[in-house]
């Protein structure tokens, strides 16, 4: 949560909602009932989290429950370009494209345009922003939005194997598995890591997920799991005695999104207060996992 004491006049503060008691649900469980229920507690990312308990359980985790991830994250990414993002621009409701599970010429040319690939370099990208084409009237409209600073954070350490497990600030991002990429490094120098810059990154993500580019789900050690996500990263540790769950503990994107001092803080820290209105427009594309309540609030 913000440090009220540093939260300018006229701000918002982001406050998590309580979020299930998970880990209560499973201690006690039959590792494969266990396993089995965890998706079914959740409306999102179902898949990533059923594969990371299989894992930290020990249990086998099949190719089509791998490639179950890749649709997710895919399927999830589209949902926010083709139907929640235009709403906030008064863009009237769209559709998936077809054949999207399969990586239709429809998915790469709603996604891409006419050239059926997204620019690698960052000048390609600066004129695919301008054209009609695929996805670049939503992130110009976007970047139309917010000048450089704005709605942004710093650079913080990047979700690892190691760190995963540790519930502080973090990039466990989308963003944060694409920001190697040219296009994405530019963005950041020009304006920041702020709302064009992760809207970009889902972008070159979805174009990932259609390419099998994906990072792998995985096992650093026995009880533990790493997987990607639609958010992020997903780490899930476990403890078993005979087949049964002793202890269970899940990190979440959100997590490490709504942790002290992370990228929510310091988004909303530097949303200018005239721009308010904006911050549904940023939690769609920050893109939590679990509620996040937002309240205007005034200097003590």
């Amino acid at each position: 949560m913000l440090d009220h004491a540093k939260v300018r006049t006229g701000g918002i503060r982001a406050e998590r909602i309580a979020p299930l008691p998970v880990a209560g649900m499973v201690i006690g469980m039959q590792a494969e009932a266990a396993a089995a229920m965890l998706p079914r507690l959740f409306n999102l990312c179902r898949a990533a989290q059923g594969v990371a308990a299989r894992l930290a359980f020990g249990l086998p985790v099949s190719q089509t429950q791998i490639e179950a991830i890749r649709q997710e994250v895919l399927r999830e990414h589209l949902v926010k370009f083709c139907l929640k993002i235009p709403g906030h621009f008064g863009l009237g409701p769209g559709s998936l494209p077809d054949g999207w599970q399969h990586g239709s010429g429809a998915l790469r040319k709603a996604l891409c345009g006419p050239m059926m690939a997204l620019p690698q370099r960052p000048a390609d990208f600066t004129d695919f922003l301008e054209t009609g084409s695929g996805m670049a009237p939503v992130l110009r409209r976007i970047r139309d939005c917010f000048a450089a600073g704005e709605a942004c954070s710093a650079k913080l350490p990047c979700i690892t194997s190691k760190n995963a497990f540790s519930a502080t600030a973090l990039e466990n991002s989308v963003a944060g598995r694409q920001a190697d990429k040219p296009v994405l490094q530019a963005i950041e120098a020009n304006v920041g890591r702020g709302p064009l810059w992760r809207a970009t990154a889902r972008l070159y993500d979805a174009q990932d997920c259609v390419e099998g580019f994906l990072p792998k789900a995985q096992q650093p050690q026995p009880g533990k799991a790493v997987v990607p996500a639609a958010r992020g990263t997903y780490a899930v540790e476990a403890e078993l005695n005979d087949g049964v769950v002793t202890a269970f503990r899940r990190i979440t994107p959100t997590d490490h999104l709504v942790a002290q001092g992370g990228i929510l803080d310091q988004t909303l820290a530097t949303l200018p207060c005239k721009k308010n209105g904006m911050a549904p427009l940023l939690m769609d594309i920050l893109d939590p996992c679990m509620p996040v309540a937002l309240k205007e609030v005034q200097d003590a």
